[in-house]
């Protein structure tokens, strides 16, 4: 088995990029672009992206948007496992970039947050060799439960659970005790620099790495243009430095690693090679716009 798993989120992004900083109550100019996001699903394209040949992405959409983003992951390689809600519209992040390539993001989460247990089912862990949960999953209760069940399934199938915390905002309003209580079980986790300081207390991502080692047997901090560090057994066994790029838009580098990385391990890559792999694919995902690989229409 070779197939990768993904259940998470389908975004539709409103990428506004804007060399000055918004001025209120008048106009701002930024270039603006309307394209298929969501941590999970940028993920499962990054993962084709890097070599993986069977990935399948379970999530929830509105009837406004579900064809138009299962046509955006086919493209990509990706098999849509897409549920339409009929009560709720397609997640929607609006994404301010600035000059240095910095987002922030105003988010509703519409369907996304919506997938329930009923949206799954253990079969979909057929010919499955890993599965990844976004972690935007976990912050409100329909979703949390899907994932719960998502994760108890593949540990009694024995098939390895990643998890990436997905965002440091939503994380604070969780609390970390929730969250790490939510992910028990867990094989691998993805945070960033601030959303392991969150979950541990502790502001030195090393040190941070080193403690989430010791509930999550592998752990993968991201820094940015800083590169990784890969912690294992309560102790960071690597820092792997991140190729040097002129960034354009940093919306989508995590789920890059993410994907990268989750490919990487499934072809037979160690931690430090699967980590390498994850720092290429986030500094190529930096320098176009939005959270998805480039398309070739070749």
């Amino acid at each position: 088995m070779t197939g990768l798993l993904v259940v998470g989120d389908v975004v539709t992004d409103v990428v506004a990029r804007h060399r000055n900083p918004p001025t209120p109550a008048t106009d701002t100019a930024a270039e603006i672009r309307t394209l298929p996001g969501g941590a999970g699903a940028n993920a499962a394209c990054w993962a084709v992206r890097s070599g993986c040949e069977d990935v399948r992405l379970l999530g929830r959409t509105g009837d406004d948007a579900a064809d138009w983003h299962a046509r955006a992951l086919r493209r990509a390689g990706v098999r849509p496992l897409l549920v339409t809600d009929p009560h709720a519209a397609t997640a929607t992040v609006i994404a301010l970039v600035d000059a240095s390539a910095e987002r922030t993001f105003l988010t509703d989460s519409g369907a996304a947050l919506r997938l329930s247990p009923a949206d799954w089912s253990p079969g979909l862990l057929e010919g499955v060799a890993h599965l990844h949960l976004s972690g935007y999953l976990f912050f409100a209760a329909p979703s949390r439960e899907t994932a719960r069940c998502a994760l108890r399934d593949a540990r009694r199938a024995g098939i390895p659970v990643s998890v990436d915390p997905a965002s440091a905002g939503f994380l604070a309003e969780l609390g970390a005790d929730r969250f790490l209580a939510a992910t028990e079980g867990a094989d691998v986790l993805f945070p960033n620099a601030d959303e392991a300081r969150l979950l541990t207390g502790l502001a030195e991502p090393a040190a941070a790495a080193a403690v989430l080692s010791r509930s999550f047997p592998l752990v993968a901090v991201t820094l940015g243009a800083a590169g990784a560090l890969v912690a294992e057994a309560g102790a960071v066994t690597a820092r792997v430095p991140a190729p040097e790029v002129r960034p354009v838009d940093s919306t989508g580098a995590g789920d890059a690693f993410t994907g990268a990385f989750l490919a990487a391990r499934l072809a037979g890559a160690d931690a430090v090679e699967a980590a390498e792999a994850g720092c290429r694919a986030g500094a190529e995902a930096v320098t176009v716009v939005g959270g998805r690989p480039p398309y070739d229409d070749r």
